[in-house]
């Protein structure tokens, strides 16, 4: 059974018994909502996330592409490949680097 954890996305079809899952464990989500592109998967249960800004450079007065990398948990019910579009949301701090959970996976 998947539980509604308060963002308007699609949950995953399978279940799963991770304890760190938003839908299937007791994780809450909160703070920022963030689109981008998988381009790792190597490590079990994290995903390397690519996502482009634009900002505002002052100095010319015009705006600069810019990219970040963001790391996030996957869960075992969510299955995720290099390339996929997906939604992440904050949550608190799993390890070092991971403050990010996936929440929803698009083709």
């Amino acid at each position: 059974m998947v539980r509604d954890i308060g963002i308007q996305v699609k949950g995953p079809k399978k279940t799963c018994t991770n304890k760190y899952c938003p839908f299937c464990g007791s994780l809450s989500l909160r703070g920022k909502l963030v689109s981008g592109i998988v381009v790792s998967h190597k490590s079990k249960n994290m995903v390397v996330v690519e996502r482009e800004y634009s900002r505002f450079v002052n100095k010319y007065k015009r705006y600069e592409r810019s990219k970040s990398k963001i790391h996030a948990f996957i869960s075992d019910c969510q299955e995720v490949e290099d390339g996929n579009k997906v939604k992440i949301a904050e949550c608190r701090p799993l390890s070092k680097t991971v403050s990010f959970a996936v929440v929803e996976v698009s083709e």
